[in-house]
């Protein structure tokens, strides 16, 4: 029966750790609780994370479990076995649109919660009992239906090591700063638009200097960290730090790392609203940025977004205003011309009488204020007129943000990144350009606070104007949407509603005809699944 009892223990184990996966991928996906994002979660997730056959299992253990110990760990045994087929066939049907990295971080928290898990198993085993199987059991089947709760509890057994380990790494990052004296740092933030317009801005400024961005979105302290301690090196002449926030205080943070000199502000709206808690709050917190700029620093603000234009900022260094609508503006485009293959637009300067024709392989109005921005602080930094033209021609499209693809008959619009109010209605904008029939995949906006019904359904209404076929990712998550199309009217035979993002590329399949174009607007990650 011992011999028994350790197989059953075994077979408990790996099923655990095939569950433990998933939960470490929500825990990284949510910034290993940072804003008890991981526990928001959980909550929303309540049905899926604990009302399942595990707790079957304890609920078995606990009312019905008998002293035929033979019978019951080989109901034990057969149980796991069922349950750990199920999840893994789970896992292979899931779409992980950002999977899993077992980073040393994520190591970690595995061999904490090995050690919880194993501990008291061996125990068990040490002072074995037959009488007390049924204790064993309970005690087995709870830990192992708790697994969501567990490994949230192994991050603040942890934390104590992650702020040595991400200390030490900073002492490192900012000796390695201090010691790079010609390399100045520009920090990019706003509510969107600040991986494109970091991007923009290293092509643009490359036609001279040697600008390194931060990769991908690592936008975060251990982000900056990262990128100096592994990727800057003595040759780089500016140092391009994206600086993304959900709550007061972060930026600054940011700010007092690495010491940017210039700034730029994208757009502020209402990303993270949850998170901040107010429209005022979003505002101050991204002009933390600007206001930790020195007196002789340039910070670069867009004069069409009322929310920096109203703002009273502290700090008494030179501010270059970028513009479309405004004519005050230092930068102003006009004459934009959005076609398929790109963008053609005019520049002026203020105090300069010329126009200068700029294009561009990107698409889309919001493009064009990233460019301007990148633009202002390029003239600022020395670069000529043709200078800048020429860095505008080569900057290359950014992965999933209004990229244009061909697709399998069809042409694909991805702007599968995020999604927000003004980005939204911008792509929409894009795609009704576009000739022929017009489609959009989406699950909608998402962390919009007490403002995302109302902000969805009125994208509803937008995707009304412009679409002729539409499909919604999420029968709950799409519900704005639905009736903001059910108020104009749209025609519920081209309303399509899966739950799974991969039918949809079946459906365009069916729906395509003719030249036929597919603006694919958000990709909500893992923990917003309705599958």
């Amino acid at each position: 029966m011992f011999y028994a009892f350790i197989a059953s223990l075994l077979i408990i184990l790996y099923f655990n750790y095939q569950k433990s996966k998933k939960s470490l991928h929500m825990l990284q996906q949510n910034w290993y609780n940072d804003g008890n994002r991981y526990l928001k979660w959980l909550f929303k997730s309540l049905k899926d994370n604990f009302l399942n056959l595990e707790l079957l299992m304890a609920l078995y253990i606990f009312f019905g479990f008998t002293e035929h110990y033979v019978y019951e760990v080989a109901i034990a045994i057969v149980f796991y076995l069922l349950l750990t087929v199920i999840i893994k066939d789970k896992a292979k049907k899931e779409q992980n649109k950002k999977p899993l990295v077992f980073t040393k971080r994520v190591k970690r928290l595995v061999v904490t919660s090995s050690v919880l898990y194993i501990v008291p198993m061996a125990i068990m085993c040490y002072f074995y009992k037959e009488s007390n199987m049924y204790l064993y059991y309970l005690i087995i089947a709870l830990m192992v239906y708790l697994n969501r709760l567990i490994l949230l509890l192994c991050i603040y057994i942890n934390a104590p090591i992650e702020k040595l380990i991400n200390r030490s790494f900073r002492v490192k990052a900012i000796k390695k700063l201090r010691s790079m004296n010609n390399m100045k740092v520009v920090g990019i933030t706003g509510s969107y638009g600040k991986t494109s317009s970091k991007n923009i801005l290293s092509d643009i400024l490359n036609v001279k200097f040697n600008a390194f961005p931060t990769p991908k979105n690592y936008n975060t302290p251990l982000g900056l960290i990262l990128t100096i301690n592994n990727y800057l090196d003595k040759f780089n002449d500016l140092f391009i730090a994206e600086m993304g926030a959900f709550k007061r205080g972060e930026i600054k943070e940011l700010c007092d790392l690495v010491h940017p000199t210039y700034g730029i502000l994208t757009t502020i709206g209402t990303a993270h609203l949850d998170s901040f808690g107010s429209r005022e709050n979003i505002q101050k917190g991204k002009f933390e940025l600007i206001e930790s700029l020195p007196s002789d620093g340039i910070g670069v603000l867009n004069m069409d977004d009322p929310y920096q234009v109203s703002y009273k900022l502290q700090n008494n260094c030179k501010i270059v205003w970028i513009g479309i609508d405004n004519k005050d503006a230092d930068v102003k485009a006009s004459n934009i011309k959005l076609t398929k293959d790109g963008t053609v637009f005019d520049v002026t300067f203020k105090g300069d009488k010329n126009k200068y024709e700029f294009e561009t392989k990107l698409l889309g109005r919001a493009n064009v204020y990233n460019i301007l921005a990148g633009i202002a602080l390029g003239k600022e930094l020395g670069l000529s007129v043709e200078q800048l033209i020429l860095g505008v021609r080569k900057v290359n499209a950014v992965e999933h943000r209004l990229e244009l693809k061909k697709g399998n008959g069809y042409y694909i619009i991805d702007d599968a990144y995020n999604s927000n109010p003004v980005g939204s209605s911008m792509a929409l904008d894009v795609l009704d350009l576009m000739p022929g029939k017009k489609v959009i995949i989406t699950p909608g906006m998402i962390e919009m606070g007490d403002e995302e019904y109302n902000l969805n359904k009125e994208f509803g209404k937008h995707i009304a104007k412009v679409c002729d076929e539409v499909i919604l990712v999420g029968t709950n998550q799409t519900k704005p949407i639905q009736d903001g199309l059910k108020e104009m009217k749209f025609n519920e035979k081209n309303l399509h509603i899966i739950d799974d993002v991969k039918l949809a590329f079946g459906l365009m399949e069916k729906i395509k005809k003719g030249e036929t174009y597919c603006l694919i607007e958000n990709d909500l990650p893992d923990i917003f699944n309705e599958k």
